[in-house]
């Protein structure tokens, strides 16, 4: 039993340095913009208009995705990370791809609003080569969202913070690299994202009988998560102009 457990702290440890030495230390990428704050209940509310999306809305166009354009694959450079050890032609073999997929691990890919948070669990699977070995795997991983605004940009977006990785019947030290790998993978491939461009909400009222038109554009977004559904809280900047002649 000893040596079991002797054998299982040394994996545990062979796997951190190979997991330093393959990879390094990896950053998240700063959100653009200002991270997304509540709304001011006792705040000036005229000029906001409230958006509402639910879980369902996310569980159809996830299922468009992955039914109508595939599962996303997300692939590695290995340029920088892959093992001296390894042959050319090895590497080649072993496409070293994460491929995201709707169900897997017992786990179905969503979004999910609930304790005034935004979550994600994320099924994949994939390969990966380690000391001339393709490894394939599969598991899920435990995400949570955060969501920012750039006005400069017009734009909201997301990040994906990795909580925790979960594998299929993997060794320590595979487990080890494997989830170097997912977290790598998804911090460079996936963040920041898109979650709407707010320019595409802007107003343009023409008003013949003043000789003008209303322009508003979105200044500011709030966002408030609800048991089961996000609320986008959008405030416009209203300016008017005259017509030429």
């Amino acid at each position: 039993m000893k040596k079991g457990a002797a054998l299982l702290i040394l994996g545990l440890l062979v796997g951190v340095v190979a997991t330093t030495y393959f990879f390094g230390a990896h950053r998240a990428r700063n959100l653009p913009g200002t991270p997304m704050r509540p709304p001011d209940r006792n705040g000036d509310t005229s000029g906001t208009v409230a958006v509402t999306v639910d879980e369902k809305f996310f569980d159809s166009l996830l299922g468009t995705v992955f039914q109508k354009l595939g599962p996303p694959q997300l692939k590695l450079s290995q340029s920088k990370s892959a093992s001296p050890m390894q042959p050319a032609l090895f590497q080649a073999a072993c496409n070293s791809v994460l491929e995201l997929v709707l169900d897997g691990s017992n786990v179905k890919t969503g979004v999910q609003f609930t304790g005034g948070k935004i979550t994600a669990p994320i099924a994949f699977r994939g390969s990966y080569s380690i000391l001339n070995t393709c490894t394939q795997f599969s598991g899920w991983a435990k995400t949570s969202v955060d969501l920012s605004f750039d006005p400069e940009k017009q734009t909201v977006f997301g990040q994906l913070n990795i909580d925790e990785v979960t594998l299929d019947n993997t060794s320590p030290i595979v487990s080890a690299l494997v989830t170097a790998f997912v977290r790598k993978t998804i911090t460079e491939k996936v963040n920041p994202f898109e979650v709407l461009r707010v320019s595409q909400l802007a107003l343009s009222v023409p008003v013949r009988v003043s000789g003008g038109s209303v322009n508003a554009k979105v200044k500011d977004v709030r966002a408030e998560v609800q048991e089961g559904s996000l609320r986008l809280y959008l405030t416009y900047d209203f300016n008017a102009e005259r017509s030429a002649g």
